[in-house]
């Protein structure tokens, strides 16, 4: 079989795998096959470029970077729906349907409304050819090799009646695991977390490198067919095509005949939506027949034949049992509140099953800091009121004071001592939280930064996780990442263990079979290869979050001069300031710090840089700082960079007072331009970046 035929081959296997699994929810393959047939595809499409096609199931890996996403004019504009909160509202709607339809007869149909971003979708003889953001509704950001990463899209279509040209619509969203993971992520690197998984969403969906992109596990659920030629005559039927042609369609849909039946699927779906894979916010109710709907036309803004229900978010009181003290990676110490229902406020807080709130019982909720606890004036006993916040992350947002006469409540005393191992907590001065000093002997401190050391932005120990960490730190393996590397088979074959995770209930077993082992210490070995900056990173110095590891690898170039430098040395390093300084004198003034260093050099990590210095261009920007933002059309971020700094210019992370110039290019955040705009801040566009440098 030639290159090409296997190419053909591989590629219509892969689809039909894909197909089942999506569209079917039957894996007719395991999931290392699927891997070893997409990876001898991209190996022969690598080989044989002439031979790959555009909607080649590799193009869900991504890989392409975008500079600029073209702004693209909708073929058919993609206007808002009207929005309700109640019952009577819907009525109202019913009424206006009646009376535009002058009496006729005409069915509803009911979908779950999920909370994304909306997206089109473009074929051309079958072929998915662009993905557009909404935009304002007119025009949108061309997004095609980004949404090509959804698994799953099709990105060829075979079905009967398939109109030469005809776009389908639908709402990109990140499943709460995914959104979860990444948040994870995030705070890893000490970046900000998402708010919420639409937020999630619509970052992921606008990033220049597609690989990132398919990295977040982003779906999208179709719910609109658009064609200039009229094949269906109802929404009910364009539906039942989508699905048929292996389109990701709810299935929560119903037709319905009256505003009532409407009304009872609002009720039925206001709690089993909880139940759901992502986030929901609302029901979109439409008229099922075409014909009616180009009866009822539009405003200026929205659709007569369609309209929103929205659910309020859901908010339960819940009695406060108990606070717990958890101690993070780097010493933090958060207050977390054990609920109940208030119906179980008599039984022992081991048998209560907690607050049923949009679809989970929650007996967990962060309280933040001491700060939270003195705002919100809550004590053990006390009446409080929860929410999920984005459907996910459990939140106390107030306390019921009037019930406080009824029960015996004791206030929430902030411990001064950590709970892990007694030290002595700490408050610098400027911060909430409190901390733990003992970074070298706690152990969640110590757990914590070996899982900090494996994690993919650091040394991407990606055959390692948190529940093997686990294992080998209670067995006393390893307690800190030179641990890791002297691991061997001897010590790691036929290990296990049954880890308890408090939040789920489960059980979870742990077995390091031979080929989990040969992983691990193949992963092992590969770290060592990790650019020095990883290696910065993964020490896990409070406040050198991944930007502050670039930076400092890149001025002082090795480990041994940035523990040798001194304080001043320290805050000469363009946006490091004095706290980071502190930090870093701190943590290498610790004998056990030095050590573990030492061992990490002997192990052969990196340990310097080995990236090659900046070649001088010129001194034109020499004294001049510049904030880098938005999407750019002859540079990607690290280029603009590197530009910069070669003109002896400087990078800042963040818009102060003592930046001199913004650097904009497309669709950059709103914040920052108009901080920029009050501090009266430069703004630059890139051709006129170009011209300061001639």
């Amino acid at each position: 079989m030639n290159p090409e035929q296997r190419i053909e081959e591989l590629s219509r296997q892969i689809e039909h795998y894909n197909f089942r699994y999506y569209q079917d929810s039957v894996s007719e393959i395991s999931d290392f096959d699927f891997d070893k047939l997409l990876k001898e595809l991209k190996d022969l499409e690598d080989k044989h470029p002439e031979f790959r096609k555009s909607d080649s199931p590799t193009q869900r890996v991504g890989g392409t970077i975008t500079k600029n996403f073209e702004t693209v004019y909708h073929r058919y504009p993609m206007l808002s729906l009207d929005n309700t909160y109640n019952e009577q509202e819907l009525r109202n709607f019913d009424d206006r349907v009646r009376r535009g339809l002058d009496g006729e007869a005409y069915e509803y149909i009911c979908e779950l409304k999920f909370d994304g971003i909306s997206l089109s979708f473009t074929y051309e003889n079958g072929v998915l050819v662009r993905g557009i953001t909404r935009g304002d509704g007119t025009r949108g950001d061309d997004i095609t090799n980004n949404v090509k990463t959804i698994r799953s899209l099709p990105l060829r279509v075979k079905g009967e009646n398939l109109p030469p040209v005809f776009e389908v619509r639908g709402e990109g969203f990140m499943p709460f695991s995914s959104f979860q993971k990444l948040n994870e992520d995030m705070d890893t690197l000490g970046e900000n977390q998402y708010a919420n998984p639409r937020n999630a969403a619509s970052g992921s969906f606008k990033l220049q490198d597609s690989a990132e992109t398919a990295r977040r596990n982003l779906d999208c659920y179709l719910y609109s067919f658009l064609s200039d030629d009229i094949i269906f005559n109802s929404h009910e039927e364009s539906l039942l095509a989508l699905k048929s042609w292996g389109f990701n369609v709810s299935p929560g849909w119903r037709k319905v005949q009256t505003i009532d039946e409407v009304i009872e699927y609002i009720h039925e779906w206001e709690e089993k939506r909880t139940t759901l894979p992502l986030a929901t916010d609302g029901i979109v109710i439409k008229i099922n027949s075409f014909e009616q709907q180009r009866e009822l036309g539009f405003t200026a803004k929205s659709p007569r034949w369609a309209i929103s229900f929205k659910y309020k978010a859901e908010n339960k009181p819940a009695i406060l049992r108990s606070v717990n003290y958890q101690v993070g990676r780097t010493g933090a110490v958060t207050p977390v509140a054990n609920l109940s229902d208030v119906s179980e406020r008599d039984l022992d807080y081991k048998k209560v099953k907690g607050v049923h709130l949009s679809g989970t019982r929650v007996k967990r909720a962060t309280l933040h800091n001491a700060n939270e606890i003195l705002r919100l004036d809550i004590r053990i006993g006390d009446t409080v009121f929860v929410e999920k916040s984005g459907e996910i992350i459990p939140k106390i947002t107030g306390v019921d004071t009037e019930k406080r006469s009824q029960y015996i409540t004791q206030a929430v005393e902030f411990p001064t001592k950590c709970p892990e191992c007694g030290s002595e907590l700490m408050r610098n001065e400027g911060e909430v939280a409190f901390f733990c000093p003992n970074d070298s002997h706690c152990p969640p401190q110590l757990k914590g930064r070996i899982e900090h050391y494996i994690h993919r932005k650091a040394m991407n120990l990606d055959s390692l996780g948190e529940g093997k960490i686990e294992l080998l730190f209670d067995l006393g393996l390893v307690s800190t990442p030179a641990d890791l590397y002297d691991l061997t088979e001897e010590k790691l074959l036929g290990l296990e263990k049954n880890i308890f995770n408090e939040e789920t209930g489960k059980t979870k077993k742990i077995s390091f079979r031979e080929k989990t082992v040969e992983n691990i210490l193949k992963g092992i070995e590969l770290s060592k290869t990790a650019p020095f900056k990883n290696v910065l990173f993964g020490l896990g110095i409070r406040f050198v979050g991944a930007t502050v590891a670039d930076k400092l690898a890149s001025y002082f170039k090795s480990i041994d001069a940035i523990r040798a430098a001194s304080y001043d040395e320290l805050t000469a390093v363009p946006e490091i300031g004095g706290r980071i300084a502190m930090s870093i004198e701190s943590y290498f003034s610790v004998p056990e710090n030095q050590l573990l260093v030492d061992r990490l050099k002997a192990a052969g990590v990196q340990m310097e840089s080995n990236e090659k210095p900046v070649e001088l261009e010129s001194n034109v920007l020499e004294g001049k700082t510049f904030v880098i933002s938005g999407v750019f059309e002859n540079f990607d971020r690290d280029e603009l960079k590197i530009k910069i700094e070669a003109n002896g210019g400087r990078i800042l992370s963040g818009v102060s007072g003592k930046l001199n110039f913004l650097l904009a290019g497309a669709n950059m955040g709103p914040s920052k331009l108009e901080k920029a705009r009050k501090l009266g801040v430069t703004i630059l566009s890139e051709e006129e970046f170009l011209g300061m440098i001639g």
